[in-house]
């Protein structure tokens, strides 16, 4: 079999076979781990050499396989021998801190022994062999504040009272040695930042014993006056405040709170300023620690005072009323010029202005009322209706004279009170019913009022016929005492063909005082009914298609009527076309005026018997000569009063003025043929003046609607038997007529 022997120089080993003669027969094959890369054999003597450097901390051991074989047969002599080939230990390895460098953080004035932080150093090498891996601690930098355990790393507080406002952080250097910190050791070092964290230790201080603040007296409440802080050296929440105001003249004016980092104390207004009423205050605020360690109370007390002076600037102020709002009550019936109030304001600021009143337009649109511009006293202008308007909401205002920009203002509702101004009425226009098979005492109606006016104690209205009506044997009226009343049948046997229609008047009172009352008409319609009291018919002429009337035979009825229609247009369509001549050409075209007389003439009567001048304007009267009366005003009237000439035609004659009709025509002819502004179409005279001259005037409609009065047309009947038609139509006869009620 193979031996094996390692040597400690260039020859790492060496391989030998029991059948190797020494005569180089025998060849040595070495495989395994790290043949050929790591370790080499000289085949012929069997030494095994290493070719690189042998790490330990990487590689402990190498398993290798070594062989003899017959050179000259190339054949193995015997069996693969095992062997391996261990990595011994050297020092090479300095200890290491793998997670360096470190942070710690304790808090301040810890005592003596705290531990701070645990290190660990690790060394690469053997542990089971030698003291290469023996880790020795020590401290290079932080003494005297700090200190480490040899054989644990623990680094702990060597120094009692350190403080974080005198340093707050530290930095020490600890050193890991092997060889149990033998001289020839490998060493390693690593940092530790070490943070004193805060603790309440310290009081807070003011800055000053006394701060000056100011402020507008016109500073609206919570208004910031100023903020103040009480200094603490300590951070955190061992840093934060609380502030409260504990004594003073001004603590119930003032306010103080916390802002939200703490830190500050916020002053704040918690009453109106008045620079008039005090124009300074003291406040005396204490500032305290919220967070107090009780380790540390000994270096209390953990707050401070101090003075805050707050000065009150004077500012000009609008006018003030003596009232912030106003109510008045003010009647209805109230006379114009009543004053029903006097409101009053001043001027606040020392100067005191004088002051001018008046009232908001955009809040008394109607102008229902005015105020004295000196005195503030409230007065009516127009006359008050509860019922139109009940509330009036105005503004007054007031102005400084010596600076108008300064206004104040006040609210002022006046409530109008009811006054008994109006009469009740009923409810609606009511139009009620009775069955000509209704009985005597059977209800046909219930009636109710209403009254604009409101009464304190309600309504109470009180029913009745008026005077005229309370004895007619129709009806009769029962008051309910309960603000309605029945209307009630006094007999049967009513007929629509005896008097369809009745007219009740009822008359309302109320109870209030004055009294009020009114009168009003209820129709009161006779009906025919059916066995079950329902209404069929109010009018006794009315004809009721029968029922089963057909649809088809309604559309015939429309069919015929629509036939007719066209008919009778066709018809006058003809009529009118027979009437009208037929012109060949329009100069032919020649217009007269045909009078027409039904009773015989009477020859030259007819033209002198009658003055023509009566239907036209009188007024123009005078410019009218004692000509022929029948022609002379038409004439004078179309030609504009400018004398008929003479026609220079050939063959033309001239006539005299009182039958020279034909020269009118031409003499007209010959001046719109002159005047070049004339044009070409007939002029049109319109005569209105029908009646003026007459002694009995106007029968005429033209001007009836220039008067706003009821004729009375009752002197017709005075007329005789040919006005007797007219007093039919327009006036009253006197008949036996039905009673209305």
């Amino acid at each position: 079999p193979i031996g094996t022997e390692w040597q400690a120089d260039s020859r790492s080993g060496q391989l030998h076979s029991d059948m190797d003669l020494g005569d180089g027969s025998i060849k040595y094959i070495l495989s395994g781990d790290g043949a050929g890369t790591t370790f080499t054999i000289d085949d012929s003597t069997g030494d095994i050499h290493a070719i690189k450097r042998l790490d330990r901390e990487v590689k402990a051991q190498y398993l290798l396989q070594a062989q003899a074989w017959n050179r000259q047969t190339d054949r193995p002599l015997e069996p693969k021998s095992e062997f391996i080939v261990k990595i011994q230990d050297i020092n090479d390895n300095e200890p290491k801190f793998l997670d360096g460098p470190y942070q710690a953080c304790i808090p301040e004035m810890s005592t003596i022994g705290t531990e701070v932080i645990r290190l660990t150093a690790t060394d690469a090498d053997d542990p089971t062999y030698g003291n290469s891996a023996r880790v020795v601690y020590s401290i290079l930098q932080g003494q005297p504040y700090f200190s480490v355990e040899p054989k644990t790393g623990v680094v702990r507080v060597s120094l009692a009272g350190m403080d974080r406002e005198v340093r707050e952080i530290y930095s020490i250097i600890i050193q890991a040695k092997d060889m149990g910190g033998q001289l020839g050791g490998l060493a390693g070092t690593t940092v530790v930042n070490i943070t004193l964290s805060d603790v309440n230790d310290n009081p807070p201080v003011f800055d000053q014993k006394l701060y000056q603040m100011s402020v507008l007296e016109s500073a609206p409440v919570g208004s910031v006056v100023g903020r103040i802080r009480a200094k603490d050296r300590d951070i955190g929440i061992n840093a934060e405040m609380r502030y409260s105001i504990i004594d003073g003249d001004g603590r119930d004016t003032f306010d103080i709170s916390t802002d939200p980092t703490n830190l500050f104390g916020i002053i704040t207004i918690k009453k109106p300023l008045n620079f008039e009423s005090k124009a300074s205050y003291t406040l005396k605020i204490e500032g305290a620690n919220t967070h107090l360690d009780h380790r540390f109370l000994d270096k209390g007390p953990f707050s401070h005072v101090t003075i805050v002076h707050v000065s009150v600037e004077d500012i000009d102020e609008p006018p003030e009323f003596s009232s912030a709002a106003y109510y008045i009550e003010v009647s209805e019936e109230a006379e114009i010029g009543t004053v029903f109030k006097t409101v009053s304001a001043r001027d606040p600021d020392s100067s005191n202005n004088s002051i001018r009143y008046s009232i908001e337009m955009t809040t008394d649109l109607g102008k229902y009322f005015y105020i004295d511009i000196t005195s503030g006293a409230l007065m009516t202008v127009l006359a008050l209706d509860r019922e139109e308007l009940s509330w009036h909401n105005i503004t007054v205002l007031a102005m400084e004279m010596s600076n108008p920009s300064m206004i104040g203002s006040v609210s002022v509702a006046v409530k109008i009170l009811d006054v008994n101004d109006n009469p009740p009425s009923l409810t609606q226009y009511f139009e009620a019913f009775v069955c000509e098979s209704a009985k005597a005492g059977q209800l046909i109606q219930t009636v109710t009022a209403i009254d604009p006016d409101d009464p304190l104690g309600g309504q109470h209205f009180y029913y009745s016929l008026a005077p005229e009506a309370a004895n007619n044997p129709n009806f009769t009226l029962r008051d309910n005492q309960d603000n309605t009343a029945w209307i009630l049948t006094r007999r049967g046997g009513w007929s629509q063909q005896d008097q369809s229609v009745y007219y009740l008047p009822i008359l309302i009172s109320d109870r209030e005082l004055p009294v009020q009352t009114s009168t009003s008409t209820l129709t009161i319609r006779v009906c025919s009914c059916d066995v079950e009291g329902n209404i069929m018919s109010c009018n006794a002429e009315a004809y009721h298609l029968p029922a089963s009337l057909s649809r088809g035979a309604l559309i015939a009825i429309l069919a015929c009527i629509f036939v007719m229609l066209v008919m009778i247009l066709l018809m006058l369509s003809l009529r009118s076309h027979r009437k009208k001549p037929y012109l060949h050409d329009e100069e032919d075209n020649v217009h007269e005026n045909i009078v027409r007389y039904d009773d015989e003439g009477g020859g030259e009567e007819d033209t002198e018997a009658f003055d023509i001048a009566a239907m036209w304007n009188p007024h123009e009267a005078h410019l009218v000569g004692k000509q022929r009366q029948d022609m002379l005003p038409e004439i004078e009237s179309l030609s504009r009063y400018v004398p008929l000439a003479c026609v220079g035609w050939p063959g033309s004659v001239c006539v005299g003025g009182d039958s020279n009709v034909q020269g009118y025509v031409l003499s007209k002819l010959l001046e719109a043929d002159l005047d070049p502004c004339a044009p070409p179409y007939d002029s049109l005279q319109t005569y209105a003046y029908e009646g003026e001259g007459s002694v009995a005037e106007s029968l005429s409609s033209l001007q009836s609607g220039c008067s706003n009065t009821d004729h009375e047309y009752d002197y017709l009947n005075d007329w005789g038997p040919r006005f007797k038609k007219l007093a039919e139509m327009y006036g009253v006869l006197e008949t036996n007529n039905p009673p209305m009620w």
